[in-house]
């Protein structure tokens, strides 16, 4: 309260060159908070969605396999089949 008093008899002692700095000075410093608290907003909203990012490649690693590991148990599986059938063909020969 005593800080608005004492600006309101520091601009009724000022001139009208004086008067329009200050007032541009106050315009800027409001703008500078504003864009300040936005910039400072984005920000932390650009390291929650880099840490769920992260969060999401750790699962998809955790619940997928990858082309390599798939082709390998593929081939694991047909190569267990295949000694399976020359089993059944051995004994339906013999």
């Amino acid at each position: 309260m005593i800080r608005i008093v004492l600006l309101l008899k520091l601009l009724r002692n000022t001139n009208m060159e004086d008067m329009a700095s200050y007032m541009w000075n106050i315009v800027l410093t409001i703008a500078g908070a504003i864009s300040i608290f936005f910039l400072k907003s984005h920000h932390s909203t650009v390291q929650r969605l880099d840490i769920l990012l992260n969060k999401t490649r750790e699962e998809v690693a955790r619940d997928y396999v990858s082309k390599n590991d798939l082709t390998k148990d593929i081939t694991r599986l047909h190569d267990r089949f295949d000694r399976l059938e020359n089993k059944i063909d051995s004994l339906m020969k013999g």
